[in-house]
């Protein structure tokens, strides 16, 4: 079968399309997946370009989804042909997040072989249902980006009807977070350096845009939108660039998600005015398996579909994370196959 490996140090010309062995049959609490679908995610771009060091010939891609073709003696939750989705943190079933999480030892395109393969043989806990009805490709677009959105947003975050979300940018998480929030009743508002990025946003639910470029005091502006508030959620993906004005931009016990670190991963803090508004700032990377179900349960009964922006072909998985780094892109790149 072919996967798509990364030679040590890592680089995009180091990825390679190579036949591998088949993973055979499923062992007793494993499934035996093919996988059609991935997504990229900038964890695995950080992979790929070996900003973030992994095994030699390292299988890539976190995210993955695919048909069920066995299963092991013992597993009751997954049967032949079911359509199924792969986890971020296959040992997180539930419950707090764990030490293991903030190394990535289990996760798939980094701690260990990822999705981008036309077979795996997983524990059965490697994967959760797909919604109904949506493709393979569709679906692939969950594991990293949309659960990370839930997470932040329901999870942890308990948004409610009548609040007021700010994310910035238009990637794949931001996008599922505009998705999620308009799902609960909430109101969104989005930056990003691109007004039709900006309009197709608006499109999808966004309630007010910011063009952080024309407008670089962009926390003022979410004061004026919201009356002088602030925001109750904020997806924070820029890192300590725009940390500081995120503090500026929420509301007083408010709840920022640090997710991405875009522009740097160290960075000076603003602390005096985040303990004056009682802002709880929290680190957050994806979510766990049992988080992912509710997810899938939550887009099953409302219908939302994923914002694709464009599907290349497994060969061309270094063309995708180039068109990645670009930054060009609305919504989630995917890879299938």
């Amino acid at each position: 079968m072919k996967a798509a490996k990364l030679t040590a140090p890592g680089g995009l010309q180091n990825i390679t399309i190579e036949e591998v062995a088949d993973p055979g049959a499923p062992a007793p609490g494993e499934i035996r997946v093919a996988v059609r679908a991935s997504s990229l995610n900038f964890h695995d771009l950080l992979v790929a370009n070996g900003s973030s060091p992994t095994a030699d010939g390292r299988v890539l891609m976190s995210d993955g989804a695919g048909v069920v073709e066995a299963v092991g003696e013992g597993v009751s939750e997954f049967k032949v042909g079911d359509a199924v989705v792969s986890c971020f943190f296959p040992q997180w079933s539930a419950g707090p997040a764990f030490t293991e999480v903030g190394n990535f030892a289990g996760t798939p395109g980094d701690g260990i072989d990822g999705l981008a393969a036309e077979y795996v043989v997983r524990p059965a806990s490697a994967f959760t249902h797909a919604p109904k009805g949506w493709s393979h490709t569709e679906a692939a677009t969950i594991t990293t980006a949309g659960l990370t959105a839930w997470r932040a947003l329901i999870g942890d975050g308990q948004l409610k009807a009548g609040d007021t979300v700010l994310t910035l940018g238009t990637g794949g998480v931001s996008i599922a977070a505009i998705q999620i929030a308009r799902m609960h009743g909430a109101r969104v508002i989005v930056t990003s350096s691109s007004d039709e990025k900006l309009a197709r946003a608006m499109e999808l639910g966004a309630t007010a845009g910011i063009n952080y470029r024309t407008q670089p005091d962009w926390a003022e502006k979410v004061m004026e939108l919201t009356d002088g508030k602030g925001a109750d959620h904020v997806i924070e993906l820029g890192g300590p660039g725009t940390l500081a004005q995120s503090i500026q931009a929420a509301t007083v016990g408010g709840h920022i998600s640090l997710i991405g670190v875009l522009t740097g991963l160290q960075g000076d803090v603003p602390t005096a005015l985040l303990m004056a508004k009682q802002i709880r700032l929290q680190g957050l990377i994806v979510g766990s398996r049992l988080q992912q179900q509710d997810y899938v349960a939550a887009l099953e009964a409302s219908g939302v579909k994923p914002v694709i922006d464009k599907v290349y072909p497994l060969e061309s998985i270094a063309e995708a994370f180039e068109y990645q780094t670009s930054g060009s892109h609305l919504g989630k790149i995917c890879l299938e196959w």
